[in-house]
């Protein structure tokens, strides 16, 4: 897929409700540090392995692919794309989600959230 054709989306196109499908692409440490609630993750190294997990979510909207500020998250979007799947990029990644002021969550006991 022509890079220029990878269906890209900005945080604030997001919605804004429990509609939103999120895949986060990013590494096991960058994911504990701080990420979307109600977030799916799958490294992107390990996403054709586990593409099946997928199959689990909703298929009536598109799936949005986010990492820290969208390189990993294109190529996983346009594997997801070529694959038969309807993927966005989240154009600026977990960087933009954050100054977007959307939540953040972390999985490290007695670490404020932040995004790696």
């Amino acid at each position: 897929m022509n890079p220029a054709e990878l269906p890209t989306a900005s945080v604030r196109d997001l919605p804004q409700d429990a509609a939103l499908t999120l895949l986060d692409v990013r590494e096991d440490d960058e994911w504990a540090a701080g990420h979307a609630p109600g977030a799916v993750h799958i490294p992107l190294g390990e996403l054709p392995a586990r593409v099946d997990e997928l199959a689990e979510l909703p298929d009536d909207q598109p799936i949005y692919v986010v990492c820290r500020t969208g390189g990993r998250s294109a190529r996983a979007a346009a594997w997801l794309n070529a694959s038969g799947w309807d993927a966005v990029n989240v154009a600026g990644g977990m960087k933009s989600w954050l100054t977007e002021g959307r939540p953040v969550v972390g999985d490290r006991p007695g670490a404020d959230p932040e995004i790696l």
